[in-house]
């Protein structure tokens, strides 16, 4: 990753990302004990997060993925969300554990809690890897959070600028130098 490492500034090393997400999959593992457990990550961003805590969950559990836009392309939201792909299956009766790899403004997140409890889940609750709290427009409540960072366009682990830079292990800031 050594060409990364010139275009982007480290904020999260990937130590940090598996040591934490380690710890969130213990915890949730802890509070689902015996429950119906479905996984549904946020396309395409929070792919790799999924997929991580997915292999720290020691619990039978179901995976789906939903993907939804609100940024079309650029580094700003629009506010408008639009369900790009649905679930595949009935979440009514299910405990729903939306995964996502950002909050920051909420209308996203505002808009996918509200959308997947209109589906009768027996819960819903949201599992992030980070959270941008000084761009919130909408109190969102996190029940399973990786880091609260700074308000900076950040890439890597799932998060992309232009399609790319999501597979980059850590998680950092374009350098503009």
């Amino acid at each position: 990753m050594a060409y990364f490492e010139e275009t982007v500034e480290v904020m999260v090393t990937a130590e940090q990302i598996q040591k934490r997400v380690a710890e969130l999959g213990a915890q949730i593992t802890a509070d689902y004990k015996g429950k119906d457990l479905t996984l549904v990550g946020i396309m395409k961003g929070s792919i790799f997060f999924l997929t991580d805590l997915a292999r720290h969950v020691d619990l039978p559990c179901t995976i789906e993925l939903m993907g939804v836009s609100s940024y079309q392309g650029g580094t700003e939201t629009t506010g408008e969300v639009r369900v790009t792909h649905d679930v595949t299956k009935p979440m009514h009766g299910r405990h729903v554990l939306l995964v996502e790899d950002i909050v920051d403004t909420g209308l996203t997140m505002r808009f996918l809690l509200d959308n997947m409890a209109a589906r009768g889940p027996a819960s819903v609750k949201v599992a992030t890897l980070l959270e941008k709290p000084s761009r919130a427009k909408v109190k969102i409540p996190l029940d399973y959070k990786g880091f609260t960072i700074e308000d900076r366009f950040v890439v890597g682990y799932g998060l992309d600028y232009g399609e790319k830079y999501r597979n980059l292990p850590f998680v950092g800031v374009m350098r503009t130098d």
